[in-house]
C-alpha cells in the first residue's frame, strides 16, 4: 500500500496528515487537560506536534497503517486524530484517538475508531486490535466498548497501569 487511504463515515473524513496540519493540531494539543489520561500528561510544543505528524507519515510507510487526521466532513475542520499504531514493545496493534474538547461526547471518537477497526479488518487482515485506557478514563472505555472491544485485563504500558481492551477482527 503506497498511498494513505482516505476513510469517510457519516460525519467524518479520516485523511493523511500533512505538514500544514501542524498549527491546527498544535491548537488542539494545547487545550487544558487534553492529555489528562495520557502517560505524558503534558501539552505538546509546536516542535513535538510537528514530530508527531512526521512520525505518523513514516509509520504509514513502515506498517501500511497509522493515525489519520480526523476532520469534519462538512467543513474540513481538523478535530484531532484516530487510527492504528504498531506497539513495538508488545508486537500489537492499538487503536488510538484524540479529539479536541468541542468534539467530546458527540460520538465522533466512536465513529472514527470503528472506521479504523474496520480498515484493520478489511484492508490489513489484522487478527487482533487492542485499545488502552487510563483506568479513570471512562469515556474512552465507552468508545472502545461501542467500537466492539471488550475489557481483557489490567496491564502496564508506557510506564503506567492501563486497562487493556481487545477486539478479534
Amino acid at each position: 500500500m503506497n498511498l494513505i487511504p482516505h476513510l469517510q463515515t457519516k460525519r467524518l473524513i479520516l485523511r493523511p496528515f500533512v505538514i500544514d496540519d501542524t498549527k491546527a493540531l498544535f491548537n488542539i494539543v494545547q487545550e487544558p487537560n487534553i492529555f489528562q489520561y495520557f502517560p505524558t500528561k503534558k501539552a505538546w510544543s509546536l516542535e513535538r506536534t510537528d514530530r508527531y505528524i512526521n512520525y505518523q507519515i513514516e509509520h504509514w510507510q513502515r506498517h501500511n497503517y497509522g493515525h489519520w487526521a480526523v476532520t469534519v466532513k462538512e467543513s474540513g475542520q481538523l478535530m484531532g486524530w484516530c487510527g492504528l499504531e504498531f506497539l513495538l514493545d508488545t508486537n500489537e496493534t492499538e487503536v488510538g484517538y484524540l479529539l479536541g474538547h468541542e468534539f467530546w461526547g458527540k460520538g465522533y471518537a466512536t465513529e472514527a475508531a470503528t472506521a479504523s477497526v474496520e480498515f484493520g479488518r478489511n484492508e490489513l487482515s489484522l487478527q487482533e486490535i487492542i485499545g488502552l485506557t487510563d483506568p479513570q478514563n471512562r469515556a474512552s472505555q465507552r468508545v472502545l466498548e461501542k467500537s466492539g472491544f471488550a475489557f481483557t485485563r489490567k496491564q502496564f504500558y508506557f510506564g503506567m497501569e492501563m486497562f487493556r481492551f481487545s477486539t478479534q477482527v
